[in-house]
């Protein structure tokens, strides 16, 4: 989808309230939302059986199919969804996006002059690095009842094509920053917390509608003269199964996500989007998808004009519609569908059964249901609450990562840091720190702001923007570090270096960046702090190797708030806790990967790396899971099973128990269900400062044939106060974190010894197999 990028907005308290009056105004005298459909002061529909709330879904679904034209079910193929006035319902713009905050980027959405804005949280990326899932679907909470709020203002539809979950892959990926990071398990957890926020889920009924996109191996834009609409992913079953589909399979089971959308890409030669594999057997199929199949915008006419996937038009709507896709992002389907269906090429039927799947949806939604609406409570005063913005504040410190910190660094002091030097591009910014896929924020607090609210501040910008194209502003940065008893750096990134349709093409600062942080480190005469912010990770070795550097903090792109909470990090009103989602890359590492090279696992024969924590066994400049902390933290483990038993039934044991240990036990062949363990960890805080900590649990399989690096198989954050305890007790499935992928992508449960990793702690568990008896 293409993004669209704001100026920078910030409302006075007065203004807020002239907004807030003209809301009220406006809805007071009818310009709120009508009923989509089911008016009942609609005498001509108000009997219909579509409309009555008391039928079954099902029924009041074919119900309205059988009263549309052919001419009018295609016009409900695409997401400007035309209106049939003859049965009351109006045309209805299925495009939204909520990807941290309800976003005016879809046309479905628009804030004025109602709605001044909506909470704009920090970019997923930061979220992420929380490892907080509690904290992932009370923002989601908050998100869904301010759409349900603007949706009742009659300013947006009810369905969200967010989250964006796919795995962030290659460092260079411009739209890494919308995802929760590099490994499936932390991306799945976070889909499925955040799908929960969103839709309420409660019994059939939805709140609004999510959608996990996109779907799948999906992961480059714009790369060395490939885009995103050309390219064809080469996935071996192996790693699509392990890892790209991961995150999308959990949303679908375990987040009960109304919506999937497909890719612009090919998967192994086949549009997504037309692949009937992926969509009809797996998502709607294996998965049991209860909603409907979305496509990326206009991916099902790029597989006619641009990848000349089919001869004709028509066959590109045929395929895709009996693939197993409903909506069409795009116009295609409503031209093209009718000649589809009277060449032969498709059914009205397989028009029916796209329209039930986005119809059922509609009325999960309550759409048919008149003004009987379950949220018509909520309205303008739901929407930019102190209380949400508290809920952005708190996961932008939370998500803030310390990098780095030696010597006499953060936090720093009030008393002996009264006058701090405020230097870089990003010391000032708004926008910039909501990321992409943003809407309006409710407001912002810039770096500059936060800092001033604790001592006096000197402000330098140093470049005029991140671009830093030239070095002729580091001689007055200089000489603010100079005067100033501290000095913090505020540098990275932001849209015009990453962004969607825009990769990377390498990880280091932009231009004279590295420059004007060195200059300013040496010329401080106190303590330096240098503050990042971007989406991807960086090579900032240079700045590690810096003796003058005392910190190094990523905030990412922290939201609305972030000014806020990276100056109390910088001050110690927030003890940091983030930790990385994704590995962070030498410069060297780019030129072994190109973007194009889908293969997870290394391949030493091709001088092949690997990617992520999981597969790559390289030098680093700060691995998966970093992140410090002021005070300090010992695990201790209080429970572990030492031996497990998995159970087979005879007629699915294998040649012999020598192939069953070196090819482990297909989890389709044991009792999954039975196999849950209980890992109960202790939490010291041996340090003088309450802090919160993630505790991590890695796996590792046997060594031989299993042999890779250790893969999360578990976390929970968890607070404790200074010199306390806490004990913390996960829950481990077996066949879901102890198993491996073999190469023909079957999930296998190894036998064997494995071998847990909590912090420095190692933990050996023997898995065993048992041959379950059958009764007669």
């Amino acid at each position: 989808m293409v993004q669209i990028t704001h100026t920078k907005f910030i409302l006075s308290p007065s203004t807020f309230f002239f907004f807030l009056l003209i809301g009220f105004l406006l809805l007071s005298t009818g310009e709120s939302r009508t009923p989509f459909a089911c008016d009942p002061s609609n005498r001509v529909t108000k009997d219909h059986p579509f409309c009555r709330i008391n039928l079954p879904i099902g029924v009041r679904v074919k119900d309205l199919l059988g009263r549309l034209t052919l001419q009018e079910k295609v016009r409900l193929l695409v997401n400007n969804a035309a209106g049939i006035p003859r049965l009351g319902i109006q045309g209805y713009e299925w495009w939204s996006e909520a990807l941290h905050g309800v976003s005016d980027v879809g046309p479905g959405t628009k804030f004025l002059p109602e709605f001044h804005g909506a909470t704009q949280f920090p970019q997923v990326i930061t979220t992420a690095s929380t490892f907080n899932d509690t904290l992932w679907e009370e923002i989601g909470t908050v998100v869904s009842n301010e759409a349900r709020a603007m949706y009742n203002g009659g300013k947006a539809g009810l369905t969200f094509w967010s989250p964006n979950v796919n795995i962030f892959r290659d460092p260079r990926w411009g739209r890494g920053q919308e995802t929760p990071g590099e490994d499936p398990v932390l991306s799945a957890r976070y889909a499925v917390r955040y799908v929960k926020g969103l839709q309420g889920n409660v019994g059939n009924r939805l709140k609004v509608a999510a959608c996990c996109k996109h779907y799948t191996a999906y992961d480059l834009d714009n790369w060395n003269g490939v885009d995103r609409f050309h390219f064809n992913a080469k996935v071996s079953k192996q790693d699509l199964e392990d890892t790209y589909n991961v995150p999308f399979k959990a949303c679908v089971l375990e987040g009960k996500v109304a919506s999937v959308m497909c890719s612009y890409n090919q998967v192994n030669g086949k549009p997504t989007c037309a692949d009937e594999n992926l969509l009809k057997n797996t998502i709607r199929g294996t998965w049991r998808l209860n909603g409907y199949i979305v496509s990326d915008c206009d991916s099902v006419g790029v597989m006619y004009t641009s990848q000349h996937y089919t001869a004709t038009p028509e066959d590109a709507a045929a395929d895709s519609i009996k693939a197993g896709l409903d909506l069409d992002c795009g116009p295609f389907l409503a031209v093209y569908t009718e000649g589809a269906i009277k060449q032969g090429k498709l059914k009205e039927a397989d028009v029916d059964g796209a329209l039930y799947n986005t119809m059922v949806v509609q009325m999960r939604l309550g759409m048919f249901d008149g003004p009987r609406q379950p949220y018509a409570n909520l309205g303008i005063p739901d929407v930019c609450l102190g209380s949400s913005d508290h809920l952005a504040l708190e996961a932008a410190r939370q998500g803030i990562v310390l990098l780095d910190n030696r010597g006499k660094g953060p936090p720093l002091s009030t008393s002996l840091h009264r006058t701090v030097a405020v230097v870089g591009p990003n010391s000032d910014v708004t926008v910039t720190m909501i990321g992409n896929y943003a809407g309006i924020a409710c407001g912002y607090t810039m770096p500059l702001q936060g800092i001033a609210r604790y001592v006096k501040t000197i402000h330098q910008a140093g470049c005029a923007d991140v671009s830093c194209k030239g070095n002729h502003l580091i001689g007055a940065a200089e000489g603010a570090a100079r005067r100033a008893d501290a000095t913090v750096l505020v540098m990275g990134l932001d849209q015009s270096i990453e962004a969607e349709q825009r990769d990377r093409v390498n990880v280091l600062l932009p231009g004279h960046q590295q420059e004007l942080i060195s200059r300013v480190a040496k010329a401080s005469r106190g303590p330096v702090v240098l503050v990042l912010m971007s989406g991807g990770p960086l090579d900032i070795t240079f700045a590690k190797n810096d003796p003058r550097i005392l910190a190094i903090i990523w905030a990412g792109y922290p939201g609305q708030s972030g000014g806020t909470a990276i100056a109390d990090i910088l001050f110690g009103t927030t003890n940091p806790g983030g930790k990385l989602p994704m590995t962070w890359y030498p410069q060297e590492y780019l030129a072994k990967v190109p973007m194009t090279n889908m293969a997870m696992r290394a391949d030493p024969a091709h001088n092949y790396p690997g990617r992520t924590y999981r597969f790559y066994k390289g030098p680093v400049v700060y691995p998966f899971g970093h992140g410090l902390s002021y005070t300090t933290f010992q695990h201790s483990i209080a429970q572990a099973p030492t031996s497990i038993s998995v159970s087979m039934v005879p007629i699915h044991l294998e040649n012999s128990n020598t192939t069953t240990l070196t090819n482990g036990i297909r989890v389709s062949h044991t009792k999954c269900s039975n196999l849950l363990m209980g890992l109960h960890v202790d939490v010291k805080n041996t340090g003088t400062i309450d802090g919160a900590h993630t505790v991590m649990v890695f796996s590792s399989p046997p060594q031989g044939k299993w042999a890779t690096n250790k893969q999360l198989v578990g976390f929970q954050k968890v607070h404790v106060v200074a010199g306390g305890l806490q004990r913390v007790a996960l829950d481990l499935h077996v066949c879901k974190h102890m198993s491996v992928v073999d190469q023909f992508g079957i999930r296998r449960v190894p036998m064997g010894e494995h071998t847990l990793h909590i912090g420095d702690l190692k933990h050996s568990l023997t898995i065993s197999p048992t041959i379950e008896e059958i009764k007669y």
